[in-house]
């Protein structure tokens, strides 16, 4: 429920003025605020917010005319309604030259009841509709930040769901969906474009005797360590995947050379070789396994994605079959 009392401001260098304005206004629903000069009366706005000022024009050292010149340069205070106060209602200049200094309505001295009430009655309603507007406009941003906060938090939701849906929960890397995808993907543009790329299947030698030996938990740290080297070691826009257990992939795009892609390779073999430090059941270890990598490049004799993996498969038994450990490109 809003308890907002709205303020009016009565300016007047005489005492007996004032006391009839609070007499006037009693049952306005306002809270009457008093000043007896122009500075005071600035003084009171700086620090209050008002619905109504209603101002003296003749008043020493500073008249009415001046106070609401000065109230109109002020950047918060600029909006407030002034009506002047005055005897000289009846003189156009002084009129006109009110309307200029900011006035929005005149009263005329000797002060008809029915008029005060009447005017004060108009603007202390414009001032309720307004504050009405501002609160519910002030609700309505407070809304639109919640349901900005609920869409933010929606969406950070959904792209959470894709991406598990999408990428291994042990290691963060694509997994098998996504790596399907992406290998369609790179069928497709090479066709297009005739640039080709090459898809190396990689399985850990020796992964089976780290898991028994040391557990689990230990073989599930060895694999995160190998998803991480083998991450580092790939391009931006290539795919390094996890298949499932210890197979892995890798999608090489614009692989059209092949001695530099066996060196690629080559160096995946050497630095998934080098020894990991791990947390075993009993303590620390060093886990030594290596990778046997089957490469197969792609070209237009290849008729479907099926068909350069199961090359790719060929040529990574070929390496095992050859003491493991090592490269080995399949013939196409």
């Amino acid at each position: 429920m809003n308890t907002h009392v709205p303020k009016i401001l009565v300016v007047d260098d005489t005492h007996a003025n004032l006391v009839a304005m609070r007499h006037l206004l009693a049952d306005s629903g306002a809270e009457l605020v008093e000043a007896s000069s122009g500075n005071e009366a600035l003084s009171r706005c700086l620090d209050q917010q008002f619905a109504l000022i209603l101002l003296d024009v003749n008043m020493p050292d500073m008249d009415g005319f001046e106070v609401a010149q000065l109230l109109g340069e002020t950047e918060h205070l600029h909006d407030t309604p002034v009506i002047f106060v005055t005897a000289a209602y009846a003189d156009d200049i002084n009129r006109l030259k009110g309307y200029r200094s900011g006035a929005v309505d005149y009263i005329a001295k000797p002060i008809n009841d029915a008029i005060l009430k009447s005017k004060v009655r108009v603007f202390l309603e414009l001032h309720n509709a307004r504050m009405q507007l501002q609160q519910t406009l002030e609700e309505l941003s407070d809304r639109n930040r919640q349901l900005q906060a609920e869409i933010a938090e929606r969406q950070r939701i959904e792209a959470q769901v894709r991406h598990q849906a999408t990428h291994d929960m042990l290691t963060g890397l694509p997994n098998r969906v996504l790596f399907h995808d992406r290998l369609r993907a790179a069928v497709q543009y090479s066709m297009v474009h005739g640039v080709p790329f090459a898809l190396a299947l990689v399985d850990i030698d020796g992964f089976k005797g780290v898991n028994d030996t040391y557990g689990h938990p230990a073989g599930d740290a060895l694999l995160q360590a190998i998803s991480s080297r083998l991450a580092q070691h790939v391009r931006t826009n290539d795919t390094a995947a996890r298949l499932g257990g210890d197979e892995f992939a890798v999608i090489f795009r614009d692989a059209g050379d092949v001695a530099p892609l066996l060196q690629r390779c080559q160096d995946i073999c050497n630095i998934l070789a080098q020894p990991y430090p791990l947390q075993g059941e009993h303590g620390a270890f060093l886990a030594r396994v290596s990778a046997s990598i089957g490469i197969a490049v792609w070209n237009e004799q290849i008729d479907s994605d099926e068909a350069l993996i199961q090359a790719a498969d060929r040529a990574m038994y070929q390496v095992k079959d050859h003491g493991k450990n090592g490269c080995a490109l399949a013939a196409m």
